[in-house]
This record gives structure tokens, C-alpha cells and sequence, in this order.
């Protein structure tokens, strides 16, 4: 049987309070070694602003998934994720497609629930002024996501779109029970947070380095792709930079590959934030350090949340189903 999993079905069978420790555990196992994957495969059409990105990953413990994703940029005008597509896992035991899931819902989701991850690992404990860039999906599930990790004192967000930040606002208040305030600029909304979230589609950078206080811990999420940035290199340059793969933040994002080619950081100085769950680097050195998380999203952390998805959807009996004609013998 194939189940099918829409965006309303996803949402219901993937709490963000199971999310979190899954993707915690997707971090681990890609720093540990057992999972594997390829880079992204980009297509990019000669005009346009769409993007095709394919992307199969193998996950010890959990079995096959691939992930086909379009960004479509002017989707954010129609109200609808910039992100859309499907995530397909597979039985483990035949190969065969074991369900689809809606891949917008599915990631909305996940990217949030692994910022919750790494802000547990390095945020400060006592963290709860929080900022967010941007009023799209991402930042709607981020705010939940850090409300799970962290006691929230003050919510600030920025967008381009006030209409869209008001939304963002009276759904924190309606659905989370928390009071956001609408600021008027990014440096408004960041002066003084100890919690950052950047969930923008932005070409350039969306704040600056001199309004990060000390101890901040910033969450980049939005630029996940070579020309797309959020974060400018003197602020990149003062933090404990952190990432979900070392490969693919090297070969893809520009948020860590300017101020490194401005040599203003080095490879070296970039860690996954896997090898801070496993217990192999210590994460922050002190309260007054700056860290960055610089999240481009893997295949990994799909197959992780399809799994999750489809055991707790079985057990709710939530999708539909389609019976296979099962094929036997050789052709």
C-alpha cells in the first residue's frame, strides 16, 4: 500500500514536539557517518527564477528517501511556501514507494524543528529575547519551534511586509499565546536579542553585524542557495560559525563561503553542529560568544521526519491509501 500524506495530513501526524529530538538524531547520525548522500542536484532553467532540486539520501536505521523540491519564489505573492514538492520514502523491506508526503508541509516542519536542535545546543541557557526576520512559513514554525526550546520573554519581528508580520502576530497570539511585537526595521527588531531567526528569501544581507549583541545566537535558514544571503561577513566573522553539513555549507552557501573567501574565516573554524551533539566539539565557550547556525537543509533530516511521519499517520490511520498491483518475477 502507498500512502499519501497531503500538507494538512503531515501537519497533524508531525508534531513539532516529536520533531525536534528526531532531527537532533538526524544530526548525529550524519556527523557520526551513517548516512548516506549526495550534494544536491540543482537544476537551474536559462531563464527564470525557479529552481528543481533533487535530493536522495540513505539513513542507517531508518532506509531510503528522496526528496524533489521547486523553489518558486513568487509563490510567497500568491500566499502560498516557496518551497514545494514531495518527499518519498521507501519500504525497506521490498524498495517499493512506501508514501508521499506533501514536501512544503513536511519541511516547514523539519528546518524549524532542527534550528530547535541547534539552539538547544548552543544557545544560552537563560536565552528568550527573540527576533525574527521574515513572516513566511519558516517564521511561523520557528517561533513554535523556539517556544519549545526556550522560555520566550519578548518576541520582535521584521519584515518586508508589514501586512505579513501582522498576520505573523496575531496568529503567535491566537495559536501559541504569545504577544509579538511588529518593528519597523531588522536593526529594531535584532538590537538587543539573544535569540535570532533570519527566515528570509533575501539576495543580501538582512542585518548587520554591529546590532548582534553579545551571546546572541542566530539561526540562518533562509539563503539555501548560492544566490541567496542573510548574513553579512563581519558578523559571520565574529561568531562560532555552525552548521548541518560541513560539505554542502562549503559547496553552497555564500552566508560561509564570502567571508571566507575574504578570509575573514577559514574551513577550519566550521563545525557541525552534529559533532556538538555527539559530544566531540563543546559548542559555546562562554556567554559572551556569538554563534551562528547557518542551516541549509539535508536529505537526511526528510527521511528522518518521512519516517516519523508515516509511523505516527499508520497508527492515526490519517492519508490515503492506494493498493499496489504488485509485480512478480524478471521482465
Amino acid at each position: 500500500m502507498l500512502l499519501i500524506l497531503d500538507g494538512a495530513a503531515v501537519r497533524k501526524a508531525l508534531a513539532m514536539a516529536d520533531a525536534i529530538p528526531a532531527m537532533a538524531d538526524a544530526l548525529r547520525r550524519y556527523s557520526e557517518g551513517v548516512v548516506t548522500q549526495p550534494l544536491r542536484a540543482i537544476l537551474r532553467p536559462p531563464s527564470g527564477s525557479e529552481i528543481f532540486a533533487s535530493m536522495p539520501s540513505h539513513v542507517a536505521g531508518h532506509g531510503f528517501g528522496l526528496k524533489a523540491i521547486m523553489l518558486k519564489p513568487d509563490n510567497a505573492a500568491r500566499g502560498l511556501p516557496s518551497h514545494v514538492g514531495v518527499v518519498v520514502v521507501f519500504d525497506p523491506e521490498t524498495g517499493y514507494p512506501l508514501a508521499t508526503l506533501d514536501g512544503a508541509a513536511l519541511t516547514g516542519i523539519r528546518t524549524a524543528a532542527v534550528s530547535a536542535a541547534a539552539t538547544r545546543a548552543l544557545a544560552r541557557p537563560d536565552a528568550g529575547d527573540l527576533a525574527i526576520i521574515g513572516a513566511g512559513v519558516q517564521a511561523r514554525s520557528h517561533l513554535e519551534a523556539m517556544h519549545l526550546v526556550r522560555e520566550l520573554r519578548r518576541v520582535r519581528v521584521y519584515s518586508r511586509s508589514a501586512d505579513r508580520a501582522e498576520l505573523l502576530a496575531k496568529h503567535a497570539a491566537t495559536q501559541l499565546g504569545i504577544d509579538v511585537e511588529v518593528m519597523g526595521s531588522a536593526a529594531e527588531a535584532v538590537r538587543g536579542a539573544d535569540l535570532v531567526c533570519t527566515t528570509t528569501s533575501s539576495r543580501e544581507p538582512v542585518l548587520d553585524a554591529a546590532d548582534l549583541a553579545d551571546g546572541v545566537h542566530v539561526n540562518a535558514i533562509g539563503a539555501s542557495t548560492k544566490d541567496a544571503r542573510e548574513l553579512p561577513s563581519d558578523a559571520v566573522a565574529r561568531a562560532a560559525v555552525f552548521v548541518d553539513s560541513k560539505e554542502s555549507a562549503l559547496a553552497e552557501s555564500t552566508d560561509v563561503g564570502a567571508p571566507i573567501a575574504e578570509g575573514l574565516l577559514s574551513a577550519d573554524q566550521v563545525t557541525e553542529v552534529g559533532d556538538v551533539l555527539l559530544g566531540r566539539h563543546p559548542g559555546r565557550s562562554s556567554a559572551e560568544q556569538i554563534t551562528v547556525f547557518k542551516s541549509l537543509g539535508m536529505a537526511a533530516q526528510d527521511v528522518v521526519a518521512g519516517f516519523l511521519t508515516v509511523r505516527a499517520a499508520t497508527e492515526s490511520g490519517a492519508g490515503v491509501r492506494v493498493a499496489y498491483q504488485l509485480e512478480t518475477g524478471e521482465h
